[in-house]
Protein backbone atom coordinates (compact mmCIF):
# COMPACT_ATOMS: atom_id res chain seq x y z
CA UNK A 1 0.00 0.00 0.00
CA UNK A 2 1.00 3.60 -0.52
CA UNK A 3 0.00 6.49 1.74
CA UNK A 4 0.51 10.24 1.45
CA UNK A 5 0.71 12.18 4.72
CA UNK A 6 0.14 15.92 4.35
CA UNK A 7 1.84 17.69 7.23
CA UNK A 8 5.01 16.71 9.08
CA UNK A 9 4.10 18.14 12.47
CA UNK A 10 3.70 16.00 15.56
CA UNK A 11 0.71 13.97 14.32
CA UNK A 12 1.79 13.64 10.70
CA UNK A 13 5.38 12.66 11.41
CA UNK A 14 4.57 10.14 14.13
CA UNK A 15 1.70 8.62 12.13
CA UNK A 16 3.72 8.45 8.94
CA UNK A 17 6.67 6.80 10.65
CA UNK A 18 4.44 4.27 12.41
CA UNK A 19 2.51 3.38 9.24
CA UNK A 20 5.85 2.76 7.52
CA UNK A 21 6.80 0.46 10.40
CA UNK A 22 3.65 -1.52 9.48
CA UNK A 23 5.27 -2.14 6.08
CA UNK A 24 3.34 0.57 4.20
CA UNK A 25 5.05 2.94 1.77
CA UNK A 26 4.56 6.42 3.20
CA UNK A 27 5.38 9.77 1.62
CA UNK A 28 5.29 12.69 4.05
CA UNK A 29 4.80 16.04 2.34
CA UNK A 30 5.17 19.55 3.72
CA UNK A 31 5.44 23.04 2.25
CA UNK A 32 8.29 23.88 4.61
CA UNK A 33 11.31 23.05 2.46
CA UNK A 34 13.80 23.49 5.31
CA UNK A 35 11.89 21.01 7.48
CA UNK A 36 11.81 18.46 4.66
CA UNK A 37 15.55 18.84 4.09
CA UNK A 38 16.19 18.30 7.79
CA UNK A 39 14.02 15.18 7.78
CA UNK A 40 15.84 13.81 4.76
CA UNK A 41 19.06 14.17 6.75
CA UNK A 42 17.51 12.34 9.69
CA UNK A 43 17.07 15.45 11.82
CA UNK A 44 13.83 15.28 13.80
CA UNK A 45 12.20 18.70 14.40
CA UNK A 46 10.35 17.58 17.55
CA UNK A 47 11.36 15.64 20.63
CA UNK A 48 9.53 12.33 20.97
CA UNK A 49 11.28 9.31 22.53
CA UNK A 50 12.14 6.70 19.88
CA UNK A 51 10.96 8.72 16.89
CA UNK A 52 14.46 9.39 15.54
CA UNK A 53 15.24 5.67 15.40
CA UNK A 54 11.89 4.82 13.83
CA UNK A 55 12.31 7.45 11.11
CA UNK A 56 15.91 6.42 10.41
CA UNK A 57 15.11 2.70 10.16
CA UNK A 58 12.17 3.10 7.79
CA UNK A 59 13.82 5.80 5.68
CA UNK A 60 16.81 3.51 5.15
CA UNK A 61 14.41 0.69 4.23
CA UNK A 62 12.83 2.96 1.60
CA UNK A 63 9.37 2.83 3.15
CA UNK A 64 9.41 6.42 4.47
CA UNK A 65 10.25 9.40 2.26
CA UNK A 66 9.87 13.16 2.49
CA UNK A 67 9.04 15.72 -0.17
CA UNK A 68 7.61 19.17 -0.86
CA UNK A 69 6.03 17.92 -4.10
CA UNK A 70 2.38 17.19 -3.31
CA UNK A 71 1.64 15.94 -6.82
CA UNK A 72 4.25 13.20 -6.66
CA UNK A 73 3.28 12.34 -3.08
CA UNK A 74 -0.36 11.77 -3.98
CA UNK A 75 0.34 9.85 -7.18
CA UNK A 76 -0.74 6.26 -6.66
CA UNK A 77 -1.70 6.74 -3.02
CA UNK A 78 -4.63 4.67 -1.79
CA UNK A 79 -5.07 6.97 1.22
CA UNK A 80 -4.23 10.65 1.58
CA UNK A 81 -4.06 11.83 5.18
CA UNK A 82 -4.61 15.44 6.19
CA UNK A 83 -2.46 15.97 9.29
CA UNK A 84 -2.07 19.73 9.37
CA UNK A 85 -2.47 22.05 12.36
CA UNK A 86 -5.86 23.17 13.67
CA UNK A 87 -4.88 25.83 16.23
CA UNK A 88 -7.40 27.94 18.10
CA UNK A 89 -8.53 30.77 15.86
CA UNK A 90 -7.35 34.08 17.18
CA UNK A 91 -10.14 36.08 18.74
CA UNK A 92 -12.96 33.56 19.11
CA UNK A 93 -11.53 30.18 20.20
CA UNK A 94 -12.91 28.22 17.22
CA UNK A 95 -10.56 25.75 15.53
CA UNK A 96 -8.76 27.37 12.61
CA UNK A 97 -9.54 25.06 9.66
CA UNK A 98 -7.82 27.10 6.96
CA UNK A 99 -4.94 24.60 6.68
CA UNK A 100 -7.34 21.66 6.46
CA UNK A 101 -9.42 23.27 3.74
CA UNK A 102 -6.29 24.40 1.92
CA UNK A 103 -5.05 20.80 1.92
CA UNK A 104 -8.42 19.65 0.55
CA UNK A 105 -8.08 22.09 -2.36
CA UNK A 106 -4.54 20.87 -3.03
CA UNK A 107 -5.68 17.25 -2.99
CA UNK A 108 -8.47 18.06 -5.45
CA UNK A 109 -5.92 19.55 -7.80
CA UNK A 110 -3.63 16.50 -7.88
CA UNK A 111 -5.74 13.38 -7.26
CA UNK A 112 -5.86 11.15 -10.35
CA UNK A 113 -7.51 7.94 -9.18
CA UNK A 114 -9.60 6.60 -6.33
CA UNK A 115 -8.28 7.33 -2.86
CA UNK A 116 -9.62 7.76 0.65
CA UNK A 117 -9.04 11.29 1.92
CA UNK A 118 -8.58 10.93 5.68
CA UNK A 119 -8.71 13.72 8.24
CA UNK A 120 -6.13 12.85 10.89
CA UNK A 121 -6.11 16.40 12.25
CA UNK A 122 -8.42 17.12 15.17
CA UNK A 123 -11.38 18.86 13.55
CA UNK A 124 -14.85 19.98 14.68
CA UNK A 125 -17.90 18.00 13.65
CA UNK A 126 -18.90 18.75 10.06
CA UNK A 127 -15.36 19.30 8.80
CA UNK A 128 -15.19 16.00 6.91
CA UNK A 129 -18.37 16.84 5.00
CA UNK A 130 -16.92 20.22 4.10
CA UNK A 131 -13.70 18.59 2.88
CA UNK A 132 -15.82 16.35 0.68
CA UNK A 133 -17.74 19.35 -0.69
CA UNK A 134 -14.53 21.23 -1.47
CA UNK A 135 -13.04 18.35 -3.45
CA UNK A 136 -16.34 17.52 -5.15
CA UNK A 137 -16.89 21.12 -6.23
CA UNK A 138 -13.40 21.37 -7.69
CA UNK A 139 -13.38 17.94 -9.36
CA UNK A 140 -16.89 16.50 -9.69
CA UNK A 141 -15.62 13.62 -11.81
CA UNK A 142 -13.23 12.27 -9.17
CA UNK A 143 -13.75 8.96 -7.42
CA UNK A 144 -12.90 9.35 -3.74
CA UNK A 145 -14.24 8.95 -0.23
CA UNK A 146 -13.65 10.99 2.91
CA UNK A 147 -12.99 9.37 6.28
CA UNK A 148 -12.22 10.60 9.77
CA UNK A 149 -9.45 8.78 11.66
CA UNK A 150 -8.71 10.80 14.82
CA UNK A 151 -5.42 10.31 16.64
CA UNK A 152 -5.14 9.54 20.34
CA UNK A 153 -1.42 10.05 20.79
CA UNK A 154 0.08 11.15 24.09
CA UNK A 155 3.21 13.21 23.75
CA UNK A 156 6.08 11.25 25.22
CA UNK A 157 4.32 7.92 24.54
CA UNK A 158 3.12 8.48 20.98
CA UNK A 159 4.83 5.56 19.26
CA UNK A 160 3.50 3.00 21.70
CA UNK A 161 0.07 4.65 21.53
CA UNK A 162 0.05 4.22 17.74
CA UNK A 163 1.48 0.70 17.72
CA UNK A 164 -0.60 -0.61 20.62
CA UNK A 165 -3.66 1.62 20.84
CA UNK A 166 -6.69 1.16 23.06
CA UNK A 167 -8.79 1.48 19.93
CA UNK A 168 -8.83 2.81 16.37
CA UNK A 169 -11.77 5.01 15.36
CA UNK A 170 -12.70 5.34 11.69
CA UNK A 171 -15.63 7.42 10.51
CA UNK A 172 -16.96 6.59 7.04
CA UNK A 173 -20.11 5.06 5.58
CA UNK A 174 -18.34 3.82 2.44
CA UNK A 175 -17.63 0.09 2.34
CA UNK A 176 -14.82 0.73 -0.16
CA UNK A 177 -13.20 3.21 2.20
CA UNK A 178 -13.60 0.81 5.12
CA UNK A 179 -11.71 -1.88 3.20
CA UNK A 180 -8.82 0.51 2.54
CA UNK A 181 -8.68 1.52 6.19
CA UNK A 182 -8.86 -2.10 7.36
CA UNK A 183 -5.87 -2.88 5.17
CA UNK A 184 -3.95 0.09 6.57
CA UNK A 185 -4.48 -1.10 10.14
CA UNK A 186 -4.12 -4.81 9.34
CA UNK A 187 -1.12 -5.10 11.69
CA UNK A 188 -3.35 -4.12 14.61
CA UNK A 189 -5.94 -6.79 13.84
CA UNK A 190 -3.27 -9.36 14.67
CA UNK A 191 -3.12 -8.06 18.26
CA UNK A 192 -6.93 -7.81 18.41
CA UNK A 193 -7.08 -4.04 18.66
CA UNK A 194 -10.71 -2.85 18.70
CA UNK A 195 -11.51 -1.08 15.39
CA UNK A 196 -14.62 1.06 15.66
CA UNK A 197 -16.33 2.11 12.44
CA UNK A 198 -18.79 4.99 12.76
CA UNK A 199 -20.39 7.78 10.79
CA UNK A 200 -18.08 10.63 9.83
CA UNK A 201 -19.65 13.03 12.34
CA UNK A 202 -19.49 10.48 15.16
CA UNK A 203 -15.74 9.95 14.76
CA UNK A 204 -15.17 13.71 14.86
CA UNK A 205 -17.16 14.01 18.09
CA UNK A 206 -15.40 11.01 19.68
CA UNK A 207 -12.03 12.75 19.50
CA UNK A 208 -13.27 15.91 21.20
CA UNK A 209 -15.36 13.99 23.73
CA UNK A 210 -12.34 11.91 24.76
CA UNK A 211 -10.04 14.89 25.28
CA UNK A 212 -12.59 17.01 27.10
CA UNK A 213 -13.49 14.13 29.41
CA UNK A 214 -9.83 13.66 30.35
CA UNK A 215 -9.45 17.41 30.87
CA UNK A 216 -12.49 17.26 33.13
CA UNK A 217 -10.91 14.48 35.25
CA UNK A 218 -7.76 16.56 35.68
CA UNK A 219 -9.74 19.64 36.66
CA UNK A 220 -11.92 17.62 39.03
CA UNK A 221 -8.98 16.22 40.99
CA UNK A 222 -7.34 19.66 41.08
CA UNK A 223 -10.43 21.09 42.76
CA UNK A 224 -10.49 18.13 45.15
CA UNK A 225 -6.86 18.96 45.96
CA UNK A 226 -7.88 22.49 46.95
CA UNK A 227 -10.52 21.10 49.30
CA UNK A 228 -8.05 18.57 50.74
CA UNK A 229 -5.65 21.38 51.60
CA UNK A 230 -8.36 23.16 53.56
CA UNK A 231 -9.57 20.15 55.55
CA UNK A 232 -6.27 18.27 56.06
CA UNK A 233 -7.04 15.34 53.73
CA UNK A 234 -4.62 13.72 51.27
CA UNK A 235 -5.66 14.08 47.63
CA UNK A 236 -3.53 11.10 46.58
CA UNK A 237 -5.51 8.82 48.85
CA UNK A 238 -8.72 10.39 47.56
CA UNK A 239 -7.61 9.72 43.98
CA UNK A 240 -6.72 6.14 44.81
CA UNK A 241 -9.96 5.61 46.71
CA UNK A 242 -12.13 6.74 43.79
CA UNK A 243 -9.82 5.39 41.08
CA UNK A 244 -10.21 1.83 42.35
CA UNK A 245 -13.84 2.11 41.33
CA UNK A 246 -13.93 0.49 37.89
CA UNK A 247 -16.50 3.03 36.72
CA UNK A 248 -14.04 5.87 37.38
CA UNK A 249 -10.52 4.51 36.87
CA UNK A 250 -7.25 5.85 38.22
CA UNK A 251 -5.84 7.54 35.12
CA UNK A 252 -5.70 11.34 34.89
CA UNK A 253 -6.40 11.75 38.60
CA UNK A 254 -3.08 13.46 39.30
CA UNK A 255 -3.25 16.92 40.88
CA UNK A 256 -1.03 19.68 39.57
CA UNK A 257 -0.90 23.22 38.19
CA UNK A 258 -3.49 22.63 35.46
CA UNK A 259 -3.48 20.96 32.06
CA UNK A 260 -1.69 22.36 29.02
CA UNK A 261 -0.23 21.09 25.77
CA UNK A 262 -1.23 20.98 22.15
CA UNK A 263 -4.58 19.24 22.59
CA UNK A 264 -6.58 19.78 25.77
CA UNK A 265 -6.68 23.61 25.82
CA UNK A 266 -7.61 24.08 22.17
CA UNK A 267 -9.91 21.04 21.99
CA UNK A 268 -11.95 21.94 25.06
CA UNK A 269 -12.38 25.48 23.72
CA UNK A 270 -13.23 24.29 20.20
CA UNK A 271 -15.90 21.90 21.51
CA UNK A 272 -17.39 24.66 23.65
CA UNK A 273 -17.61 26.95 20.61
CA UNK A 274 -19.08 24.22 18.39
CA UNK A 275 -21.75 23.41 20.97
CA UNK A 276 -22.64 27.08 21.30
CA UNK A 277 -23.00 27.35 17.52
CA UNK A 278 -25.49 24.47 17.57
CA UNK A 279 -27.41 25.92 20.51
CA UNK A 280 -26.43 23.11 22.93
CA UNK A 281 -23.99 24.72 25.38
CA UNK A 282 -21.72 22.37 27.34
CA UNK A 283 -21.76 23.97 30.77
CA UNK A 284 -19.46 21.39 32.36
CA UNK A 285 -16.77 21.91 29.74
CA UNK A 286 -17.16 25.70 29.90
CA UNK A 287 -16.47 25.49 33.62
CA UNK A 288 -13.48 23.17 33.09
CA UNK A 289 -11.90 25.71 30.72
CA UNK A 290 -12.48 28.58 33.15
CA UNK A 291 -11.25 26.69 36.24
CA UNK A 292 -8.12 25.47 34.48
CA UNK A 293 -7.07 28.93 33.29
CA UNK A 294 -7.61 30.43 36.74
CA UNK A 295 -5.69 27.58 38.37
CA UNK A 296 -2.50 28.32 36.44
CA UNK A 297 -2.55 31.92 37.61
CA UNK A 298 -3.31 30.88 41.20
CA UNK A 299 -0.18 28.72 41.28
CA UNK A 300 1.89 31.91 41.23
CA UNK A 301 0.05 33.01 44.39
CA UNK A 302 0.80 29.63 45.95
CA UNK A 303 4.50 30.12 45.26
CA UNK A 304 4.43 33.63 46.69
CA UNK A 305 2.69 32.37 49.84
CA UNK A 306 5.42 29.76 50.31
CA UNK A 307 7.98 32.56 50.05
CA UNK A 308 6.39 34.51 52.89
CA UNK A 309 3.68 36.20 50.86
CA UNK A 310 5.88 38.28 48.54
CA UNK A 311 8.42 37.40 45.82
CA UNK A 312 9.50 40.97 45.10
CA UNK A 313 13.29 41.07 44.77
CA UNK A 314 13.57 37.29 45.14
CA UNK A 315 15.06 34.74 42.75
CA UNK A 316 12.96 31.68 41.97
CA UNK A 317 14.45 28.50 40.49
CA UNK A 318 11.95 26.84 38.16
CA UNK A 319 12.55 23.17 37.36
CA UNK A 320 10.67 22.16 34.21
CA UNK A 321 9.05 24.36 31.59
CA UNK A 322 7.23 22.02 29.20
CA UNK A 323 3.61 21.11 29.88
CA UNK A 324 4.62 17.51 30.67
CA UNK A 325 7.83 15.43 30.69
CA UNK A 326 9.28 13.62 27.66
CA UNK A 327 8.39 16.38 25.22
CA UNK A 328 9.74 19.75 24.13
CA UNK A 329 6.20 21.10 23.68
CA UNK A 330 5.60 24.45 25.35
CA UNK A 331 2.10 25.02 24.00
CA UNK A 332 -0.21 26.28 26.77
CA UNK A 333 2.22 25.03 29.40
CA UNK A 334 1.41 26.20 32.93
CA UNK A 335 4.88 27.78 32.98
CA UNK A 336 3.68 30.36 30.43
CA UNK A 337 1.15 31.66 32.96
CA UNK A 338 3.07 31.10 36.21
CA UNK A 339 6.45 32.58 35.27
CA UNK A 340 5.11 35.90 33.88
CA UNK A 341 2.91 36.27 36.98
CA UNK A 342 5.95 35.80 39.21
CA UNK A 343 7.91 38.31 37.13
CA UNK A 344 5.10 40.84 37.38
CA UNK A 345 5.23 40.38 41.16
CA UNK A 346 8.91 41.32 41.09
CA UNK A 347 10.67 37.95 40.97
CA UNK A 348 13.74 36.99 38.96
CA UNK A 349 13.56 33.56 37.31
CA UNK A 350 16.32 31.00 36.82
CA UNK A 351 15.04 27.95 34.92
CA UNK A 352 16.06 24.58 33.57
CA UNK A 353 14.25 22.03 31.41
CA UNK A 354 15.90 18.93 29.86
CA UNK A 355 14.31 19.36 26.41
CA UNK A 356 12.13 22.48 26.35
CA UNK A 357 14.52 25.40 26.66
CA UNK A 358 14.99 25.94 22.93
CA UNK A 359 11.23 26.47 22.53
CA UNK A 360 10.91 28.26 25.85
CA UNK A 361 13.43 30.93 24.85
CA UNK A 362 11.08 32.04 22.08
CA UNK A 363 8.21 32.53 24.55
CA UNK A 364 10.03 33.47 27.75
CA UNK A 365 13.07 35.41 26.54
CA UNK A 366 13.70 37.41 29.71
CA UNK A 367 14.56 34.65 32.16
CA UNK A 368 17.92 33.04 32.89
CA UNK A 369 18.34 29.56 31.39
CA UNK A 370 20.63 27.21 33.29
CA UNK A 371 22.70 24.13 32.48
CA UNK A 372 20.99 21.84 34.99
CA UNK A 373 18.67 21.82 38.00
CA UNK A 374 21.43 22.60 40.48
CA UNK A 375 22.65 25.53 38.43
CA UNK A 376 19.11 26.91 38.49
CA UNK A 377 18.98 26.66 42.29
CA UNK A 378 22.27 28.47 42.87
CA UNK A 379 21.58 31.48 45.16
CA UNK A 380 17.81 31.19 44.56
CA UNK A 381 15.36 32.02 47.33
CA UNK A 382 13.11 29.08 46.47
CA UNK A 383 12.87 26.13 44.09
CA UNK A 384 9.66 25.34 42.20
CA UNK A 385 9.16 21.91 40.61
CA UNK A 386 6.87 22.58 37.67
CA UNK A 387 7.32 19.57 35.35
CA UNK A 388 7.91 16.05 36.67
CA UNK A 389 10.90 15.03 34.56
CA UNK A 390 12.49 11.83 35.88
CA UNK A 391 15.78 13.59 36.60
CA UNK A 392 13.97 15.83 39.09
CA UNK A 393 12.58 12.88 41.07
CA UNK A 394 15.74 12.08 43.02
CA UNK A 395 17.57 15.36 43.50
CA UNK A 396 20.30 15.56 46.11
CA UNK A 397 18.52 17.38 48.94
CA UNK A 398 21.76 18.09 50.82
CA UNK A 399 23.19 19.77 47.75
CA UNK A 400 19.94 21.67 47.23
CA UNK A 401 20.20 23.13 50.75
CA UNK A 402 23.73 24.36 50.14
CA UNK A 403 22.70 26.06 46.88
CA UNK A 404 19.43 27.71 47.93
CA UNK A 405 19.47 30.88 50.02
CA UNK A 406 16.40 29.59 51.84
CA UNK A 407 15.35 25.91 52.07
CA UNK A 408 12.00 26.53 50.34
CA UNK A 409 10.63 24.01 47.84
CA UNK A 410 7.27 24.31 46.08
CA UNK A 411 6.42 20.99 44.47
CA UNK A 412 3.50 21.50 42.09
CA UNK A 413 3.67 17.87 40.88
CA UNK A 414 3.87 16.14 44.30
CA UNK A 415 7.08 14.34 43.37
CA UNK A 416 8.50 14.32 46.91
CA UNK A 417 7.23 12.99 50.22
CA UNK A 418 6.27 15.78 52.65
CA UNK A 419 7.62 13.92 55.69
CA UNK A 420 10.96 13.25 54.00
CA UNK A 421 11.29 16.89 52.99
CA UNK A 422 10.59 18.01 56.55
CA UNK A 423 13.28 15.68 57.89
CA UNK A 424 15.66 17.09 55.27
CA UNK A 425 15.00 20.55 56.69
CA UNK A 426 12.91 22.09 53.93
CA UNK A 427 9.89 24.35 54.06
CA UNK A 428 7.93 22.22 51.64
CA UNK A 429 4.69 23.11 49.83
CA UNK A 430 2.83 20.64 47.65
CA UNK A 431 -0.66 20.20 46.15
CA UNK A 432 -3.56 18.70 48.09
CA UNK A 433 -1.51 16.94 50.77
CA UNK A 434 -1.12 17.91 54.44
CA UNK A 435 2.35 18.90 55.57
CA UNK A 436 3.50 17.03 58.70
Amino acid sequence: MRVAMIGTGYVGLVSGACFSEFGIDVVCVDRDASKIERLKKGEIPIYEPGLDTLVKTNAEAGRLTFTTDLKSAIAGAEAVFIAVGTPSRRGDGHADLSYVYGAAMDIAGHLTGYAVVVTKSTVPVGTGRQVERIIRAARPELEFDVASNPEFLREGSAINDFMRPDRVVIGTESERAQQVMRQLYRALFLIETPILFTKLETAEIIKYAANTFLATKITFINEMADLCEKVGADVHDVAKGIGLDGRIGKKFLHPGPGYGGSCFPKDTMALVKTAQDYGTPLRIIETVVDVNEKRKRRMADKIAAACGGDVRGKTIAVLGLTFKPNTDDMRDSPSLAIIPALQQAGATIRAYDPEGMHEAKKLLPDITYCVDAYDAMKDADAAVLLTEWNQFRNLDTKRMKTLLKSPIVVDLRNVYNPADMKVAGFSYTCVGRPNP
